[in-house]
């Protein structure tokens, strides 16, 4: 692997069609919807990894997204970081994943503290329990086609600050859309911060926005957009490098033409007007760039 930027194509959805289908059944099975273009992100970045069995890996900016749990189904043991607490990560989680806090505070024991259950919670419950008796008859076959399941570790923490994560500690770095939460300042504190817990020869795989200027702000989002230029300081990126953001223009026209992005927009995208599609109409601002960074092994 070799240091470079790219946005994303349209053509992923297609190229990438194998592993798509099973991120969408894996979506469907832990009840999660994409946002509207994470299906390019996480097919980029699932294409870039070799087998992840047994590599300590970070997920930075989980929340409860999709590429943990894919991850862990491959035997990787992730990291799973995030700043707002996971404490009380739902039970469909926990039935079907080996799940851990990093610390104490990180994953409570779920035994619950509120006192009494209501009729409502016993019947989320019991729905989570069928949910994953479901899950283990189907994935049982599968199991054996990875090896070992892996873990997930959850770490409630802001990304400029993983205390608990030594130096030169980690296989491999993915983060799926959600450094952009950062400004240009902001991000920049992030990168130090993940290269200094990833191993030497080790990778940060990131998507997030891109601007074909000046880097902006899209306020529905709450998300950056940035310049080529900007991307390639913040990574240090060398200007040899490869990149596409010469195609710009044409990969947007692409990605505004593409109907299967455009017709299955999640359905929380129709509820309010502070999203990235606000109210569901199709109207991209932005579109997606994966940033590939290898840490020198010097």
């Amino acid at each position: 692997m070799r240091d470079r930027i790219e946005i994303l194509p349209v053509s992923l959805l297609e190229s990438e069609k194998s592993t798509i289908d099973e991120l969408k059944a894996l979506a469907v099975e832990l009840k999660l919807e994409f946002g509207w273009h994470y299906l390019l992100d996480l097919s980029w970045i699932i294409r870039q990894l070799d087998n992840v069995n047994g590599q300590k890996m970070i997920d930075a900016g989980a929340g409860t997204g999709v590429m943990q749990w894919y991850l862990a189904n491959k035997g990787a043991n992730v990291i799973s970081i995030d700043r707002e607490s996971r404490a009380n990560l739902a039970p469909k989680f926990r039935r079907r994943f080996q799940v851990a806090g990093l610390r104490e505070n990180d994953l409570r024991d779920g035994s619950g503290s509120s006192g009494g259950i209501n009729q409502s919670s016993l019947k989320t419950r019991m729905a989570d329990l069928v949910d994953a008796v479901k899950y283990e008859t189907k994935t049982r076959a599968r199991s054996a086609d990875h090896g070992n399941t892996g873990k997930v570790i959850i770490y409630n923490q802001d990304l400029t600050e993983l205390n608990d994560i030594p130096d030169d500690s980690i296989d491999t770095v993915v983060a799926v859309s959600s450094l952009e939460h950062n400004s240009p300042d902001g991000l920049e504190k992030v990168v130090v911060e993940l290269l200094r817990v990833l191993k030497p020869g080790g990778a940060i795989l990131a998507t997030l926005g891109a601007a074909k200027g000046e880097d902006w702000y899209h306020e529905p989002s709450q998300g950056w957009c940035y310049s080529e230029a900007t991307l390639r300081r913040i990574f240090d990126i060398s200007s040899d490098a490869p990149s596409n953001y010469e195609q710009y223009d044409q990969l947007f026209k692409s990605l505004m033409d593409n109907e299967e992005l455009k017709d299955n927009l999640a359905s929380f995208y129709f509820n309010s007007g502070n999203n990235g599609m606000p109210w569901g109409k199709w109207d991209p601002q932005y579109q997606p760039v994966g940033m590939a960074k290898v840490k020198s092994e010097e």
